[in-house]
């Protein structure tokens, strides 16, 4: 009922004991044993106790717990093994206490960070990484991997933010027990970015899974820029339960499936290249029952098989246990069973993945005859003329030789009459003079018995009008006829059948019907015919006497059926040929053949071109023609005659067509531009379906205009459309002619039509000049210049930087070559800045400026106006607010900005004033807002502000009343209205 399972026992554990679970069904209640590696396990040791079947172990200890246990169960009848179960002792021990060594890595430069696991079991553990401290755990993205295979990190290129102290943490889920190690320094050392073409570093390797496993595959490459990761299975699609996650670089199958094995790839490409891995799944299973053993009881001297099938991948063994003990291997047959033969049994199947058992016991038995559980029928009918088995069957062991009486007339073997070795007797050909009482006789070594029945004859049934052949189209309803004489007494029924197999009106309603109105009438009628209806149809009328058959045949014309047996013969480069089996034609000659192909291009089946271009009825091959070549193929055939077009036949094997030279050149050759010397020339690669063949890639030709030798390069890589040639001698803006060809490995494609391109411009020389710097504000300032005469300038590049800096860490700018000035934003108050400016082209920057020192302004007042009275006077509010004083470190008070605005915009009127306190209007409409800063040479402070309504006449002197609607905030949103007001007043009163 409970067998013992595989139990991980943590050595550090606190628990001090483990137990083993065993529980058996049994009657009368059975004793328990264990055993450890095959030795019985002394219970009477302090060390041990036992409740029931279960076992408990105090204070486990490795060298003497460890190991396989049984559980062995028995009573009178027998005794039954459990399987095995495995006690071990899981642990994980801390990292090693040496320091690690820093990695010192370019930027750019993909890097690895070994973790090293500390020694441990089970092998079951899960990584994580942190970084600096605890519990910061690096996130996981398409630039960074840490595989669960090995536990390293993987870093496709490393970026300056990569900087920081490493540790690897892992954890045990079999024993809850983490650890991690001693901190990495990651040192990225700053470099121009290279790019680098992909590299897979971590690869899936064979992989034998279980069926119904979920099946985890790692793949992860470096690289600059950062690979993108693509799965495939090799010349198959995908399974349906895959998944890819961990931004490509984790590939799972759940569920797997036999058909789910094969050879699975792994592609990492970035612009630099690609690169590949391949490895394969294997799908194997544990041992499952097709057929096993059950409680069987058996009569003394018969003979015993004992059929125990098991399907598993390797294929099971079978071995036999006979009340615990080895009994036999493969099939089990006794022949002449004994007391001794009875027992509890085991079948056990097994192969490298697992072990089942199937349990069951075998009971032998001795009686004499006895018709108490099995009496004869009382009364038997019989048809006349027709056949009748009169069973008898007692309990009985050893098995009872039989005879029979009718009457007192002893019944021997002869032409009607037969008695069976089962104890049946037959009697054929029944007549009126058969009718009477009939005994059964049983007797072996132990007694003997008898039982007794009348035979009773009835009229015989009859088809009186049988079924007649149909010949039908499709959709089309048909008839068949059926009619039947019988014995009155009797009830009868019909029984229709297609080709052997009943026909079940309930789920086939919509095409088979039965006259039901009519007694004797078994009429069907079959509506709306297809193609599966046609064939021989038996009707059968019968009563729970006897029984009487005749059947018709139902010939369905219609389209034909798929054709079959298709091969692909004679594998050219654009043709093939095709042979084929005709399929059926249900009744109605094939007229034609139409062939389909398929390649990976399209989902979609195509009809293809082929010689002869009209495939007549009688053909068995053609030739597809225009095909492309070395393209996978697939092709299916299609039948027609005068009533339609069949099914497709199942499509051929997949091939691949042989190579030949590309036939198209590639389009849209261009280029130039690009950095200082350098010819860039680009094209439109050509699609995967124009390739040809096997080492695809591109010839680049190009020579300067007027000269006679073209320069050739190869390109290898297909998908790129793009070749840079650099040459120090290369004068700046010469005119090229270029042009492109493809090639594979069975020779050139055309060349592509010339093209003019110029390479690549000089960087400017030339330095700008009249270089000025305005400081605006605390934060702001306005860089102006000359330009240079040079005609090839494409904009200007400003830098800046503080002076307490350093120069590579300068910010920039870049304009149009239309601007003659820009404003910097987001400056430090108070801060010395370095400025200067560049002229730049598509061939990079020119020298720059005479660098020019400023000072940002302090910064604004950062203690906002205290508004400390509103106050109405007729037509107008007056507002004063405390004068606001700047601290040391803050530009002086130059005077003060008001804006006044409705209750809900940006904008309104915006006032300036050298006072503390303005006079505006009373709002006609609503709610307005007044919002009061000061204003200084660094630029405006912060916003004080306060709402006024002109619905109530408050007196003048209710201050007491107004102050508590005052409402001090910031408001930010407001400086844009500020800066675009749509009046100004200057109220001086």
């Amino acid at each position: 009922e409970e067998q013992p399972i595989d139990t991980i026992y943590p050595e550090e554990s606190s628990d001090g004991q483990v137990s083993m679970n065993c529980r058996a069904r049994a009657i009368p209640f059975p004793t328990y044993r264990w055993k450890l590696n095959n030795w019985d396990i002394d219970l009477t040791k302090e060390r041990y106790s036992m409740v029931g079947g279960r076992l408990v172990i105090n204070n486990p200890e490795k060298s003497r717990d460890a190991g396989k246990y049984v559980c062995v169960v028995s009573n009178i009848f027998g005794t039954v093994r459990s399987s095995e179960a495995t006690l071990s002792f899981g642990y994980l021990d801390p990292f090693p206490p040496e320091e690690r060594y820093e990695v010192k890595v370019r930027e750019g430069v993909g890097a690895v960070l070994l973790c090293e696991p500390p020694y441990h079991y089970p092998d079951d553990l899960s990584y994580r990484w942190l970084l600096n401290e605890f519990p910061v755990f690096i996130a996981l993205d398409k630039r960074r991997f840490v595989s669960q295979t090995n536990g390293n990190l993987y870093i496709a290129n490393v970026e300056a933010s990569d900087k920081g102290n490493y540790s690897c943490f892992v954890s045990s889920p079999s024993i809850t027990k983490s650890v991690f190690s001693k901190f990495i320094p990651l040192i990225p050392q700053s470099d121009r970015a290279k790019v680098y073409p992909a590299d897979i570093k971590v690869k899936f390797k064979d992989t034998y899974a279980l069926l119904g496993q979920n099946v985890t595959l790692e793949c992860f490459a470096l690289g600059n820029p950062v690979p993108e990761l693509r799965w495939s299975k090799y010349l198959e699609p995908m399974p349906a339960t895959a998944e890819i996650s961990m931004s490509g670089a984790v590939l799972k199958i759940f569920n797997i499936q036999y058909e789910d094995e094969g050879l699975y790839e792994c592609e990492a490409e970035n612009y630099k290249g690609k690169d590949k891995h391949q490895a394969r799944v294997y799908v194997q299973a544990s041992p499952e029952w097709v057929e096993h053993i059950n409680d069987t009881e058996k009569d003394i001297g018969s003979d015993l098989y004992w059929p125990c099938v098991a399907t598993g991948k390797p294929i099971p063994t079978i071995r036999w246990l006979k009340n615990g003990v080895a009994f036999r291997k493969g099939e089990l047959r006794i022949q002449s069973l004994t007391f001794d033969d009875a027992g509890m049994y085991q079948c056990i199947a097994e192969n490298t993945h697992g072990i089942i058992y199937a349990n069951a016991e075998l009971k032998i038995v001795a009686s004499p005859p006895t018709f108490e559980l099995n009496p004869m029928k009382k009364k038997i009918l019989a048809a006349k003329g027709g056949r009748v088995i009169i069973e008898c069957k007692p309990k009985a062991a050893p098995k009872p030789k039989f005879s029979w009486s009718k009457g007192t007339e002893l019944l021997v073997n002869g032409s009607r009459i037969r008695i069976w070795d089962d104890g049946s007797l037959e009697i054929i050909n029944i007549t009126k003079l058969d009718e009477g009482r009939y005994t059964c006789f049983a007797e072996n070594n132990r007694g003997k018995a008898n039982s007794t029945g009348v035979l009773e004859m009835t009229e015989a049934t009859r088809i009186t009008l049988a079924p007649l052949n149909v010949d039908v189209t499709v959709g089309e309803n048909a008839t068949m006829q059926c009619i039947a004489s019988h014995d009155p007494t009797l009830d009868l029924t019909f029984i229709w059948s297609l080709n052997g197999f009943v026909i079940d009106f309930e789920k086939e309603h919509e095409h088979y019907e039965r006259n039901v109105m009519i007694k004797s009438n078994g009429e069907l009628l079959i509506k709306n015919v297809q193609l599966r209806h046609a064939g021989r149809y038996t009707c059968t009328a019968q009563t729970i006497v006897d029984n009487s058959s005749a059947s018709a045949d139902l010939v369905v014309r219609g389209p034909p059926g798929p054709p079959g047996g298709i091969r692909v013969e004679e594998i050219r480069d654009t043709a093939v040929a095709l042979t084929w089996s005709r399929g059926t034609d249900n009744h109605s000659p094939i007229s034609k053949y139409t062939i389909q192909s398929k390649t990976f291009l399209s989902e979609e089946w195509k009809d293809a071109k082929t010689e002869p271009a009209d495939i007549e009825g009688n053909m068995e091959s053609a030739t597809v023609i225009d095909l492309i070549p070395w393209m996978e193929y697939e092709f299916r055939i299609i039948a027609t005659n005068t009533l339609g077009t069949g099914e497709p036949s199942m499509p051929s094997q997949r091939i691949r067509t042989e190579g030949a030279p590309p036939n198209v050149a590639p389009s849209d050759v261009g280029g130039g531009g690009g950095s200082n010397r350098e010819l860039t020339i680009t094209w439109m690669p050509l699609s995967r379906e124009y390739h040809y063949g096997n080492n695809f890639g591109y010839i680049v030709a190009f020579k300067p205009f007027g000269e006679k030798e073209w320069r050739r390069v190869t390109v290898t890589n297909p998908e790129i459309g793009r070749y840079v040639h650099k040459d120090e001698s290369m004068p700046p803006s010469t005119q090229y002619q270029v042009k492109v060809k493809a090639f594979n490995n069975k020779g050139d494609g055309p060349f592509s039509l010339t093209a003019v391109i110029y390479s690549a411009q000089d960087a400017p020389t030339e330095i700008p000049t009249d270089v000025s710097v305005k400081v605006l504000s605390s934060s702001e300032m306005s860089v102006s210049w000359h330009h240079v005469s040079d005609k090839s300038v494409e904009g200007y590049q400003i830098r800046y930087w503080a002076a307490h800096d350093k120069e590579a860490a300068a910010q920039r700018v870049q304009v149009s070559n239309q601007e003659y000035s820009t404003k910097l934003e987001n400056l430090k108050p108070n801060t010395r800045y370095h400025v200067d400016v560049s002229a730049f082209n598509s061939a990079g920057y020119g020298p720059p400026s005479r660098t020019i020192d400023v000072i940002t302004r302090k910064a604004p007042p950062s203690q906002r106006p205290r508004i400390i009275s509103s106050v109405r006077s007729g037509s107008r509010y007056i507002i004063t607010w405390d004068h606001v004083k700047a601290m040391s470190n803050e530009s002086a008070v130059e005077g003060y900005k008001v804006l006044y605005r409705p209750d809900g915009q940006h904008e309104g009127k915006l006032f300036s004033t050298g006072k503390h306190t303005i006079e505006v209007p009373v709002p006609s409409d609503g709610e307005y807002v007044v919002e009061v800063r000061a204003h200084s040479e660094g630029g405006d402070g912060e916003v004080a502000q306060i709402k006024i309504s002109g619905t109530a006449d408050l007196p003048n002197m209710s201050l007491f009343l107004l102050v508590p609607l005052v409402r001090l905030c910031t408001c930010p949103a407001s400086i844009t209205a500020w800066c675009r007001p749509q009046a100004q007043d200057v109220n001086l009163q």
